[in-house]
């Protein structure tokens, strides 16, 4: 895996089940996540949102490589899992307020 900033690697090691503690060690209180064309804002939406895409389609995700491009941390991933097209390099681009994810937008 590459060398990645801490919150990022915490949450591609995030367990399927996070509570909303979980979530608050790697995402900012009020951080948005993008993914499909939907927006989740704040801790218990991207919980549900994870929790809810986790059980329509079970799936991992492996860092391939990281740049940072006009401070936007980019982390292309290879998605595998019970879907047409499996696997899938999905980038993931994060933006950090210090140490947390203040958004992430899944393309």
């Amino acid at each position: 895996m590459p060398l990645l900033p801490e919150p990022i690697a915490l949450y591609f090691s995030l367990p399927t089940d996070a509570t909303v503690a979980d979530l608050a060690r790697v995402f900012a209180g009020d951080a948005k996540v993008r993914d499909e064309t939907r927006a989740y804002g704040g801790l218990d939406a991207i919980r549900a949102w994870r929790i809810d895409t986790m059980a329509r389609t079970p799936f991992t995700a492996r860092p391939l490589s990281v740049e940072t491009k006009d401070g936007i941390v980019i982390v292309p991933a290879e998605v595998t899992g019970a879907f047409p097209g499996s696997p899938l390099v999905l980038d993931h681009r994060f933006t950090l307020n210090s140490d947390r994810i203040a958004a992430l937008e899944i393309a």
